[in-house]
């Protein structure tokens, strides 16, 4: 799918949407650091592309639970360099950050959507950036930094405690004036979040529809799989393991009806989101 059709709005399409993740870290937990080079990340952005993926997500900072915030300068010269090069190429790219300054230089490198994991709590200013841009939106469920998130991990009601304060963003986005058919939501799991919470969250994720806006899910390769795959002495199925079973959601996340799934592995997802569809016709 072409950048201008996501400059157009929301694309509107008869499966979920597949967005193909791009880490330009060196710390990232679910590639370690396999795409950090400009050239690298590049390649593998176009490779995900090939293989279907409607729009590159392109991040610079892990969020991985205890990760260390690089510098603005740095998450800035890890992901310009990569967003201006796939999408000169006509690619639809989102990066993924939590920064106005990142944000407002994606943007001008030919992002059409910013995905801030924090949903404007990180950086208020970043709302500010995309509703001057006429960008895209997505707004994730998140309660703390990478450092401390796991300590914000208490929920009488996952579901309505995610729903109420994702709800709450919303609002603070169209009060910043970014459009409201610009705007997804992302319940955010693994952020603040039990393995429990993930698996009550993806069990309900209908419910989410009340907020009235669409649904991404990104479960690829998160612990609370690695959890559930565990070997016989306990010990976490390894994080490049564990795309089958992300497949496996990423089918019933297709069933449910959610707008995207966020994925490392585009060819696989892409092939169950078909199964889902023909099965659905």
């Amino acid at each position: 799918m072409s950048s201008e059709a996501w400059r157009a709005g929301l694309p509107e399409l008869p499966r979920p949407v597949v967005m193909g993740v791009v880490n330009v870290t060196p710390d990232s937990f679910s590639d370690g650091g396999r795409w950090a080079t400009t050239d690298a990340a590049i390649a593998h952005g176009a490779e995900l592309h090939a293989e279907g993926a409607d729009i590159l997500d392109i991040g610079g900072e892990s969020t991985r639970p205890g990760a260390t915030r690089p510098l603005v300068a740095e998450e800035l010269d890890r992901v310009v360099p990569v967003i201006r090069a796939l999408a000169g190429d006509g690619i639809a790219v989102s990066v993924d950050t939590m920064r106005h300054e990142v944000a407002v230089a994606a943007l001008e490198a030919g992002a059409v959507v910013v995905n801030d994991v924090s949903g404007g709590l990180a950086d208020s200013r970043v709302m500010q950036v995309v509703a001057e841009h006429g960008a895209a939106y997505v707004v994730m469920h998140w309660r703390a930094h990478s450092t401390e998130m796991q300590q914000h991990a208490s929920y009488d009601d996952v579901l309505v405690e995610v729903r109420d304060e994702l709800a709450q963003r919303l609002e603070a986005a169209v009060a910043a004036g970014v459009a409201d058919d610009r705007l997804v939501v992302d319940p955010g799991l693994g952020f603040a979040k039990t393995a429990d919470h993930n698996w009550e969250l993806l069990q309900r994720l209908p419910e989410l529809e009340t907020l009235g806006v669409p649904i991404l899910v990104g479960s690829s390769r998160k612990s609370f799989l690695g959890t559930l795959l565990a070997g016989p002495d306990g010990s976490p199925r390894p994080v490049l393991d564990r795309e089958d079973a992300n497949v496996a959601l990423t089918t019933i996340a297709a069933i449910q009806g959610v707008w995207g799934v966020r994925v490392h592995e585009v060819r696989a997802s892409l092939d169950a989101i078909r199964v889902v569809s023909r099965w659905l016709d």
